[in-house]
């Protein structure tokens, strides 16, 4: 069965720190691009950060730039989105989703990647 499957989520308090981790199972990610997006209550998913089949070009959405990490490890087929003070804003459903090709600014469209995982809930508050 091939599946995407997100870990790491939890509740954390502004400022804080977490790791999701995307893994791929059935399938290998090396030749894929991989997004991270999120929705939170009652918003559209949107895209956060986008990462590259071979790591070297990296997009992430204005509000996440300086904060969120994304990075790769093809060897253990994973992808990686380090994320550091949290604000409550940042609250959300965080998905991963992998696409053959993504190109420049078109990163965050969301029909361009076929796979996704079921989600997993980052809960930023006080």
């Amino acid at each position: 069965q091939q599946q995407l499957v997100e870990s790491g989520g939890g509740l954390v308090q502004p400022g804080g720190s977490l790791r999701l981790s995307c893994t791929a199972s059935g399938f290998t990610l090396d030749h894929l691009a991989i997004g991270w997006f999120r929705q939170a209550p009652g918003q559209e998913r949107e895209g956060v950060s986008c990462i590259s089949s071979n790591g070297e070009i990296l997009k992430y959405a204005d509000s996440v730039k300086g904060r969120f990490t994304v990075s790769r490890d093809n060897a253990k087929n994973t992808v990686d989105l380090q994320m550091i003070s949290l604000k409550p804003e940042d609250t959300a459903v965080y998905y991963c989703a992998a696409a053959p090709l993504v190109y420049g600014r078109d990163w965050a469209l969301q029909y361009l990647y076929n796979r996704w995982g079921q989600g997993t809930q980052v809960t930023v508050t006080s």
